[in-house]
């Protein structure tokens, strides 16, 4: 008979891994989230995409040092040329223009969400649940505020913020259901 437990130590689990495990995670959540830029639903200024749910269970799963590697390594990827970002995008203009400031984000709410996920903050559903939210608050804080350089905080708020937020609390509620899931496996 085979018994699903929650492993705690999930994100450690990643983080103690060999050298040719975790370039091999880099590879594989970089590709994760250039498939998941291009999911998307066309906006102006910035792009409706899945990008924000993978941030978070990439965070959630591999811990922060990991999360952070990840996710900069996905910004290099779009800095040199390659087109990882929404609509095909690539090179430094993509990273200075409306997005930059969620591109940022992503980097500091993986950061920040394996950070928590390494002291058991995807523990449990309540934790889960604030853990990643905390996550898409962090994108969204950083997001707004960049795209508040150009077009002034009501403007921001209200075509960098308001737009995303049935959609941001489905993506939370996904990502959480996919921690929770991953956390778990047979046991004999």
């Amino acid at each position: 008979m085979t018994v699903a437990v929650q492993n705690p130590r999930l994100p450690l689990a990643l983080a103690e891994a060999s050298v040719a495990a975790k370039l091999a995670f880099i590879a594989v959540g970089t590709i994760a989230l250039a498939l998941s830029a291009w999911i998307k639903i066309p906006m102006v200024p910035v792009p409706m995409t899945m990008q924000t749910y993978v941030v978070l269970v990439i965070g959630a799963l591999c811990g922060w040092r990991l999360a952070a590697a990840t996710v900069a390594a996905y910004l290099a990827e779009g800095l040199v040329g390659l087109p990882v970002f929404a609509s095909w995008g690539a090179g430094p203009a993509y990273l200075l223009g409306p997005t930059g400031g969620y591109l940022a984000g992503f980097v500091v709410a993986a950061t920040a969400v394996g950070w928590l996920a390494e002291r058991g903050g995807t523990r449990d559903l309540l934790r889960a649940t604030l853990t990643l939210t905390f996550g898409h608050a962090l994108i969204f804080a950083f997001g707004v505020s960049w795209l508040a350089n150009s077009a002034g905080w009501s403007k921001a708020v209200a075509l960098g913020l308001v737009p995303f937020v049935a959609a941001t609390v489905l993506k939370t509620a996904l990502a959480v259901v996919s921690v929770r899931a991953a956390g778990r496996w047979p046991r004999s």
